[in-house]
């Protein structure tokens, strides 16, 4: 599935996965985030997740808006083994769009507007 992070240029925008355990055992999950901007989203709560029993857990995708272009990255969930069991591996797509621009100050100037 695909996480949108839409919003204003140099806003920060987090997003949280929620990941639900169906099953009677704990799992665990590393998180990796890889593609052409995956520098530019972070995981601000860590990269590992746990998932209780029968229960949810969560992690935190964070992304700055630096540029006009749309930023396009994966996150990869792997499951760790826990008591001999593994999760299924986990991805997701992610991507921005910049939905305004709003400034980020006013400057006055004063010039001729021509000169011989």
């Amino acid at each position: 599935s695909t996480i949108e992070f839409a919003g204003a240029l140099h806003s920060t925008i987090v997003k949280q996965v929620c990941l639900k355990n169906p099953s009677h055992n704990p799992l665990a999950y590393n998180a990796v985030l890889v593609g052409r901007d995956a520098v530019d989203f972070s995981l601000p709560k860590g990269n590992t997740v746990a998932v209780p029993a029968m229960k949810q857990g969560f992690i935190n995708v964070e992304f700055t808006i630096r540029f006009l272009h749309p930023a396009e990255a994966v996150l990869i969930l792997a499951s760790n083994k826990i008591d001999g069991l593994d999760g299924a591996t986990l991805t997701f797509s992610l991507k921005s769009e910049v939905k305004n621009i709003d400034p980020l100050g006013v400057m006055k100037c004063k010039s001729p507007c021509y000169e011989l």
